[in-house]
């Protein structure tokens, strides 16, 4: 009996690694559009752009769901080890907030589409969303590793904090720009724009605190 519950026990905790690797892929996959998105803004091809939101918008949509399987799997008949379960319950709820932040700087990109924006501020704007990606990468290979090469996975991790620094200071020269725009620009595209580099700050923070639960994780194999 004891053999049969540990087979359950630790099928559980599989299949729940496995939704929430496929959940927090997806997740990761909504960086990428907006980086691409935020490179056609940049560029004026906002038709183009547009393509690359509706892309993270579904991608969205499918990471909201992901969720809901995962809880629903971890939360059926035979538990988990309460502190492995509520430590994978966190990483997808911080993939899942990822996602929202990455929509709704989509969505400051939508409303700034008639918006003369200096080319400084478009310039860094791709800059940390194009660090997002670095940190995006190195958190897909740390999840794929959770249970194949938990020490590499641990290792890895810290990478991102780093990643996440750069994108701070970033963000703290792309807010200092604002003093030397805020003249020439429409205030209600300056107010947006902020709203914008805020939502992809907070997105970093949620690969942070992603990484934090990954080698928590990976500390539990």
């Amino acid at each position: 009996m004891e053999r049969r519950y540990d087979w359950f026990t630790q099928h559980r905790k599989t299949r729940g690694l496995e939704l929430a690797h496929e959940q927090i892929t997806k997740a990761l996959d909504t960086v990428t559009w907006l980086h691409k998105a935020t490179k056609s803004f940049c560029q004026k091809n906002f038709q183009e752009a547009r393509k690359y939101i509706e892309n993270l918008f579904i991608t969205e949509e499918g990471v909201d769901q992901l969720r809901t399987d995962t809880f629903k799997e971890l939360s059926k008949g035979v538990a988990l080890v309460a502190d492995y379960r509520e430590d994978l319950l966190h990483l997808v709820k911080r993939a899942d907030t990822l996602a929202d932040h990455t929509k709704d700087a989509a969505r400051c990109l939508i409303m700034l589409s008639d918006a003369d924006i200096p080319k400084e501020l478009c310039d860094k704007t791709v800059l940390m969303t194009g660090k997002l990606v670095d940190i995006t990468q190195i958190l897909r290979g740390c999840i794929e590793k959770i249970s194949s090469n938990p020490a590499e996975a641990i290792c890895e991790a810290k990478k991102v904090e780093e990643i996440e620094h750069e994108i701070d200071v970033e963000y703290l020269k792309t807010k200092r720009l604002f003093v030397k725009y805020g003249a020439s620009m429409n205030s209600g595209a300056m107010v947006i724009f902020d709203d914008l580099i805020e939502f992809i700050e907070h997105a970093a923070d949620m690969c942070s605190d992603t990484a934090d639960y990954i080698r928590v994780l990976s500390n539990r194999e």
